[in-house]
């Protein structure tokens, strides 16, 4: 892994390695909680699943309407102001978040979170394409979810032992973390929006009119949404479904997480190597199904290392599926529309975040715990077939490259 990252260090500007080594500071802190929200909250405020997971719902509606608003911002403000923004505003979330303890501040909060999150993933991802020529885009991309995933293999089994001592501790590193990385943004990176990017003011529908109008794109993102609800689900409910019904604790369950970002920092790069070769669609069909497989397989889980193993599985489909798909459409998109598309692309995680888990809660409830993954897995097999009649129908290039010349970043 190092020495890959070695021989990547020449080949991309300094400003790309500042949101590296950012991304990776900013994620040990935020996944030491994430993994173990919905366990807080649901036995801080003693709610049953449906009503806790609603809490994930308003942030993934408030998160929908900020990214049509926010793709926009990106393409005529810049990339560097509105992800300093929204890592201030997120930190402040969780730092206000530890004091939390009635429904009313729960919700306000997750709404909080769910407006300011989408400003920050778009901008770098759209900051990152300015950066990076397209041909080496895939390399870039898992890069930088490796960079992530090195901290979220140090912070779920951190937060985990953490969390059991208590969580207020690790609500204020998370926040500490995303202020040391909005605070290197701010003092060090420059912008790198094009300079045609700054017009537009005056299209329809804010821009999208285009966009919504490229219905491969638009099928694109519908399929990526189905599949993205069964990972939401995973993500959200597998440690509440696990300590309820199989006793594993949050100490032991953190080591679940920690193993994906493990597999992402030592075979991502490796894995990229290989399904760049390939048309994208095809790959983003298999990494769906290895979701599918995974999500089903947890049906016939009983404990820890059945658990485990579902989280492996599932991680091969993500490290096929999330660089090719990040890259896919950074190629797809206009270099003046790159926010846009990124934010439309976005809508798949606050769609997914806002449908997936309240669903999971209703089967739930109403069928027994053991139904949240049936549905799941019914939403990663949609998605494949999805994926497939996209590349089926090849209405389009896999990749067109970007006419513009890369921002030096340095």
């Amino acid at each position: 892994m190092l020495a890959l990252i070695g021989r990547a260090r020449s080949e991309y500007p300094r400003q790309f390695w500042l949101v590296f080594w950012g991304m990776l500071i900013s994620s040990v802190g935020g996944s030491m909680i994430w993994p173990f929200l919905m366990v807080y909250v649901s036995g801080r405020l003693r709610l049953p699943m449906t009503a806790a997971a609603s809490l994930m719902t308003l942030s993934a509606i408030s998160g929908l309407v900020a990214s049509f608003i926010a793709g926009p911002i990106v393409d005529r403000l810049g990339r560097k102001w509105v992800m300093v923004i929204s890592l201030v505003m997120n930190a402040a979330g969780y730092a206000f978040m530890s004091h939390a303890d009635t429904l009313l501040v729960f919700a306000i909060l997750m709404i909080v979170n769910g407006i300011f999150n989408p400003l920050y993933r778009i901008g770098v991802d759209a900051m990152v394409a300015d950066m990076i020529p397209h041909e080496k885009r895939p390399d870039a991309y898992s890069l930088t979810r490796m960079a992530n995933n090195i901290g979220v293999a140090v912070g779920p089994a951190v937060g985990g032992f953490m969390a059991a001592i208590s969580y207020s501790i690790a609500f204020y590193i998370a926040a500490a973390g995303l202020l040391v990385y909005g605070a290197l943004i701010t003092f060090f990176a420059i912008e790198t929006m094009p300079a045609h990017s700054e017009h537009h003011h005056t299209e329809r529908l804010g821009g999208y009119g285009a966009i919504l109008r490229d219905t491969p794109f638009i099928g694109f993102v519908a399929s990526f949404t189905f599949v993205t609800m069964a990972a939401a689900m995973v993500w959200i409910l597998l440690a509440v479904y696990t300590k309820q019904n199989f006793g594993v604790p949050e100490s032991q369950y953190g080591f679940i997480p920690t193993t994906n970002a493990l597999m992402v920092i030592f075979f991502q790069f490796a894995v990229t190597l290989v399904t760049k070769r390939f048309s994208p669609l095809p790959m983003i069909a298999l990494g769906a199904f290895f979701y599918t497989v995974a999500t089903a397989g947890i049906v016939l889980g009983q404990g820890f290392w059945g658990f485990w193993l579902c989280m492996v599985i599932l991680t091969v489909g993500e490290m096929i599926m999330q660089p090719t798909a990040s890259t896919y459409v950074a190629g797809l998109a206009p270099a003046d529309k790159r926010g846009r598309y990124m934010g439309l692309f976005g809508l798949t995680w606050n769609v997914s975040m806002g449908i997936g888990p309240l669903f999971g809660g209703i089967l739930s409830d109403n069928l027994g715990p053991v139904a949240i993954w049936y549905g799941g897995a019914v939403f990663g097999a949609i998605s494949v077939l999805g994926f497939l009649l996209l590349a089926w129908r090849g209405r389009r290039p896999a990749l067109q490259p970007s006419l513009e010349p890369p921002v030096s970043a340095v």
